[in-house]
């Protein structure tokens, strides 16, 4: 964007969330009008999309720096804002208050992890990454340690964590598209693609950036309005981040009168679950705790290790603006993840509730199933009722959904207005997007510049460049709106697995590139190779091979075993062999002065 642009942010996205305000009050007077739910979902969603696309178009560019890093002149505030939105996944908005509402303790060491995770970001990596000045993570790994391997095993371990990743987003675009479009999933993921492309392909990082921040107005609205209106309406009160406490009790006191955690029924129906699922160990056993503690290390460290997160802080003007910009971050991801144990609960005491309107356990089946939005759902596969007790009343294990929809589903499941449920998928959308943009760019950069460009073709000029990586931009989304439409896994444990990837691989290397001088490239080399072999085998080994888990290690927490073999790995092999030479310690050490020019001259 131009100067003038950077100088209007304010009024450029207070006008814009001002416009999406008046554009949900429009919506809701046509709901009134009688305008059909489908026709208000469509609008919805492809109203959203066709803005995010018209500024994904305004903010094409040809220029290298600021395709690859918007130009290294975005501020420190709407950066944080950008970040957030690239953080809020589809796991996050759509999947985070599933996990809880059905697993209830043990999933909040995703919202403790990912949250931590941008302490470590903030301590560890993201303002020396700056100061280095560097495209790309692979581009850092290849110039600290030298020499190719160690760079193109920094993009193998990007690629598959990020695809891993994006496979994931591209399907929570499904989930919603198929449900506010009234499509079939496997052709909803074709259009979430289609509007991830349209943000990302031809501005490069400067249109990723500014279709961020819009987005993120988008899902965090989205997000906050049900749960309000739901603690209200169960007299809760306004802020339900703090008042929620007393709706866990009366849950409590439900699951009790329903046996749940003593009756052991089927505990899903081809991936959907049911709410008596009975898990292995007590909340406060040891081995419960231990698991907790284990998946919020490996969200913690993967979080420091996503390509797709760092790079958000190579656009900030300098080193400074990229603290400033973590603790941004910090602030727009916690009004989300303070909310979501809020959201699972209100949504769960609304069907478990005899006592309230919405309550549909110990309902007669029929009844039920002449429900609107049961109906709805069921017809798109996200929800099953089936009585096995004969008795023709709905027992709490005989419900049958996605933790996927969980937060789709809330507005119709409380009863709200259909606009509210038009704006939850606009805002689901938008967080899926988001992630899906930054992540297919991760992709993208690191292949056109760091495998093709660095290693395959230094001599390539700047139009070649740019049209190698949007080539591949389409060729990676394609591919993974393919796997994502064979279901292999939910959003939530495919994000899991990203995040175990990343910090298998690159965890190490990236920290002790900053912080240790004496690491060197045979080290770092054995440390990415090694980590992530380890942790791909013990995924295996664990997930597809039968094996049971090491000190309940499961396939959701591989990561710890990859770090482990990676820092030894690393360590060893660095003490063996020759350390760096005077010039990389020294600028090493440079790295860590937060004053001065970056390291690298902009010549890349």
């Amino acid at each position: 964007m131009s100067g003038r642009f950077i100088d209007n942010l304010p009024k450029v996205y207070g006008l814009y969330t001002g416009g999406f305000l008046v554009f949900i009050g429009l919506m809701a007077i046509l709901e009134q009008m009688g305008v059909s739910a489908a026709t208000l979902g469509i609008l919805f969603v492809s109203f959203t999309i066709l803005i995010y696309a018209a500024i994904g178009w305004l903010s094409r560019t040809m220029q290298v720096d600021e395709y690859y890093v918007a130009g290294r002149e975005v501020p420190a505030l709407y950066n944080g804002m950008a970040t957030a939105a690239d953080w809020m996944s589809g796991a996050s908005f759509v999947a985070m208050a599933g996990g809880v509402y059905f697993g209830g303790y043990g999933y909040l060491a995703f919202i403790v992890g990912w949250t931590g995770g941008y302490v470590l970001v903030n301590s560890l990596l993201a303002p020396y990454l700056r100061k280095f000045g560097c495209y790309t993570v692979p581009d850092f790994i290849g110039t600290r340690y030298g020499g190719n391997t160690a760079r193109l095993l920094a993009v193998i371990v990007l690629v598959v964590a990020s695809f891993t990743y994006v496979t994931a987003q591209i399907n929570a675009t499904g989930t919603i598209a198929s449900r506010a479009l009234q499509i079939p999933f496997e052709l909803g993921v074709w259009f979430g693609l289609l509007g991830i492309l349209l943000c990302s392909m031809l501005g490069g990082m400067r249109a990723v950036t500014w279709t961020q921040v819009a987005q993120y107005i988008v899902l965090i609205i989205a997000y906050l309005v049900p749960v309000i209106w739901m603690s209200n309406a169960q007299g809760f009160g306004a802020i339900p981040q703090l008042s929620y406490g007393a709706a866990v009790d009366r849950i409590t006191e439900l699951e009790a009168l329903h046996g749940v955690g003593t009756l052991m029924p089927e505990a899903s129906q081809g991936g959907l679950r049911a709410l008596t699922t009975a898990h292995a160990e007590a909340p406060d056993s040891a081995l419960a705790s231990w698991k907790f503690v284990t998946l919020v290390l490996v969200l913690m460290a993967g979080t420091a290790s996503l390509p797709h997160i760092l790079m958000r802080y190579f656009t900030t003007p300098s080193v400074r603006a990229a603290r400033r910009s973590v603790v941004w971050s910090l602030f727009f991801i916690f009004l989300l993840y303070f909310t979501a144990p809020a959201l699972a609960t209100f949504t769960k005491l609304q069907i478990m509730d005899p006592a309230l309107a919405t309550g549909i356990i110990g309902k007669p089946v029929a009844d039920v199933m002449a429900i609107d939005w049961i109906q709805q759902w069921s017809n798109v596969g996200f929800l099953k009722i089936v009585d096995t007790s004969g008795d023709g009343l709905l027992q709490i294990n005989e419900f049958f959904m996605r933790g996927d929809i969980v937060v789709l589903a809330t507005p119709e499941i409380a009863g709200l207005p259909y606009v509210i449920s038009g704006l939850v998928a606009a805002g689901g959308m938008a967080a899926a997007m988001s992630t899906a943009d930054g992540l297919l760019l991760a992709i993208a950069n690191a292949l056109s510049h760091d495998l093709y460009y660095k290693i395959i073709d230094p001599d390539a000029d700047t139009r070649t460049r740019l049209v190698v990586a949007r080539v591949l931009l389409v060729m990676i989304g394609a591919g993974g709106a393919f796997i994502a439409s064979l279901q292999l896994s939910n959003i939530l444990g495919a994000v899991a697995w990203a995040f175990s990837f990343a910090c298998s691989g690159l965890f190490f290397p990236l920290v002790l590139g900053v912080w240790w001088k004496r690491a060197n490239r045979q080290g770092a080399i054995a440390g990415m190779a090694l980590g992530f072999a380890a942790g791909t085998y013990y995924l295996y080994l664990v997930r597809f091979a039968g094996m049971e888990p090491w000190l309940g290690l499961d396939h959701l927490r591989f990561g710890i075993v990859g770090m482990a073999v990676s820092l030894v790995a690393m360590v060893v092999v660095s003490l063996l062999t020759p350390e760096p030479d005077a010039e990389t310690q020294a600028m090493v050490d440079d790295i860590r002065i937060p004053s001065g020019d970056s390291i690298l001259a902009e010549t890349h």
